[in-house]
């Protein structure tokens, strides 16, 4: 397992989603906490006017009242133009059977079981929401961790039926949105434009051996930064302060190589000092 730096201690985070997690009769209350952080990492920008420098604000507006508040604000449907029925978020949760309060696992999976491509980005983990839900839940997670699968099922989530895989992370039940069949292209549509040529043996041996020399057992994803962040910092900290802006240094242009060259060339190169140094045992070729 990798070391993660130790993180900043933040307030309590609010659930995105509330339910049970079930598999045949096994039941117990959990809630979703977006495994995402983006405010730690992002720096945002505000529009202002260019002569006044003042923000631009976006006003929520009625035609015939001029500016409402949200608590002014309700969902409709547009049936007909112009003309619209209102759905109350009541009414909405009030469709809602049991089963969709539910994540349901379907199926346990090994955990290489299903391919990065059905990942869509979106993380949560998963906890007990409330006493009763804290011993299913470490058992559950225990024992996915011991036999080292994950589960694979559905919940409605932001009013969507979404498919989702769930595994054991350091002791936390992990939660990831996956896309559907449907929702992919496949490789060969996506080539289908563009004619490969067919490749040099010698040259595919190369590769792997390249592959292999800089192949990781142990892999450290603590060791990337946001360095663009930091020089993001740095040129607002620069502009607050009045400094002088000084541009980074212009790289060595990357020479043209043939293929052929390439590969050589990089064996002799030490790989990137981020990976761990582990290689795997040669496999035959």
């Amino acid at each position: 397992m990798a070391n993660h730096k130790k993180s900043k201690r933040h307030p309590k985070q609010r659930a995105s989603w509330r339910g049970h997690l079930t598999f045949g009769l096994v039941s117990f209350p959990v809630q979703a906490i977006n495994a995402l952080n983006r405010q730690e990492s992002d720096i945002h920008f505000h529009q202002l006017h260019a002569t006044c420098h003042r923000r631009i604000h976006y006003q929520k507006v009625c035609p015939v009242h001029g500016q409402v508040s949200n608590d002014e604000i309700v969902s409709g449907y547009e049936y007909r133009k112009g003309q619209y029925v209102e759905i109350d978020p009541e009414e909405l949760e009030a469709l809602r059977t049991e089963k969709e309060r539910a994540l349901t696992i379907d199926a346990f999976v090994a955990e290489d079981e299903i391919d990065p491509v059905y990942f869509d980005g979106r993380m949560y983990y998963l906890v007990p929401d409330g006493a009763a839900g804290e011993e299913p839940y470490r058992v559950i997670a225990d024992a996915m961790d011991r036999e080292q699968c994950w589960g694979v099922g559905q919940v409605v989530f932001s009013g969507k039926n979404q498919i989702v895989a769930v595994r054991p992370l350091d002791g936390v039940l992990h939660m990831a949105m996956l896309n559907y069949e449907q929702e992919l292209r496949r490789p060969a549509d996506v080539l289908a434009a563009h004619k490969l040529p067919r490749p040099e043996s010698k040259k595919i041996h190369l590769a792997q051996t390249l592959i292999r020399n800089w192949y990781s057992d142990h892999f450290d994803f603590s060791a990337y930064e946001d360095r663009y962040r930091d020089q993001l910092q740095e040129l607002i900290d620069a502009k607050i302060h009045g400094r002088e802006i000084v541009a980074p240094e212009e790289e060595e242009e990357p020479q043209v190589l043939n293929l052929m060259d390439a590969l050589k060339k990089s064996l002799s190169r030490e790989r990137p000092h981020r990976a761990a140094r582990h290689h795997r045992k040669r496999r035959s070729a």
